[in-house]
């Protein structure tokens, strides 16, 4: 017979949140970041171990559990979503799910591992075109990974630096999950648009901060620009049109069972428009759903680069 501790022991709740994603994309510093936010956090565990693994610490009341996973690893992950499901499926609601996929742009990633010279885990070490055989173990790694990209959280590192991703893994995953997490993210086309949108939206056609004097030096979340755009009876138009579109179809990408999606709004640089936009957007949808915003362009972060030895 088991006592009142052992029931409470097997019945604990745990979240396990499955880090993975491209070599070079950032892992090494979301493990870290989640670290420091109270996750027990293990590298590169083969998904063979993970039904055992996951029993193990929820008999130990490890309730927040981190797990890295990568293409070396790359035998058993075609099989991973669904050992994921039926994982979830055994602990009923006693476990908490998230995967985060960190990726990156082949061009990014290339010049990553030329900056450090270290050697992408699927890479030929007696390939006579090196750079050739780095972008074909890229790629490889793009086709091996798929699946689990498409049912994950997906975090666009191309453009941020480290200082940056830690912050987004923190507020991401922090706190307690929410059934559906809306994060909403500005950024400038000229930059690129963001990998890790689900949906987004063009605002270059609105009319400009930039070009007024007294507003060019300024955010989309300073009052003068936010009154100049107020003021606008297009920008209001688009914020009441992306406003419906978003609570039309937010209901079925619950009922789709996604935990996050990233809503990008760009302009031209990433200053103004999209900033305003988002902030709107948020404070539209924040009574009804949990959210987040980003804006890529004015985040005051070091000046570090992004490297493959401190992304992992």
């Amino acid at each position: 017979m088991k006592s009142k501790d052992m029931t409470e022991l097997t019945e604990a709740p745990i979240r396990l949140v499955l880090v993975t994603g491209m070599s070079g994309s950032g892992k090494s510093v979301a493990i870290t970041a989640l670290e420091d936010v109270g996750f027990y956090c293990v590298d590169n565990l083969p998904p063979e171990l993970l039904d055992a693994f996951i029993s193990l610490e929820q008999g130990m009341r490890a309730n927040k559990v981190a797990i890295a996973m990568d293409v070396r690893s790359a035998k058993s992950l075609p099989g991973l979503p669904q050992r994921l499901a039926k994982l979830e499926q055994q602990h009923g609601g006693r476990l908490h799910l998230t995967t985060v996929f960190l990726d990156a742009t082949t061009d990014t990633l290339v010049r990553r591992f030329s900056e450090t010279r270290r050697l992408h885990p699927l890479s030929l070490k007696s390939a006579n075109d090196q750079h050739r055989a780095l972008t074909d173990a890229i790629e490889h790694e793009r086709e091996l990974l798929a699946e689990l990209r498409e049912q994950a959280l997906v975090i666009d590192t191309s453009l941020i630096r480290p200082a940056q991703l830690r912050s987004q893994i923190k507020e991401l995953l922090g706190a307690m999950p929410a059934p559906l997490t809306l994060v909403f993210e500005s950024f400038a086309f000229k930059r690129g648009i963001p990998m890790d949108a689900d949906f987004v939206f063009d605002v270059r056609m609105l009319p400009n901060p930039h070009y007024e004097p007294e507003l060019k030096a300024l955010t989309g979340r300073d009052p003068a620009v936010a009154g100049f755009l107020r003021a606008q009876p297009a920008v209001q138009r688009m914020r009441e049109q992306l406003i419906t579109f978003l609570r039309d179809w937010m209901p079925q990408m619950l009922s789709d069972h996604r935990s996050y999606v990233t809503v990008a709004v760009g302009c031209t640089g990433g200053q103004h428009r999209s900033v305003f936009l988002v902030e709107e957007l948020t404070r539209a949808f924040a009574d009804d759903w949990a959210t987040r915003v980003r804006h890529r362009e004015i985040g005051d972060w070091p000046a570090h680069p992004i490297r493959a030895d401190n992304l992992g």
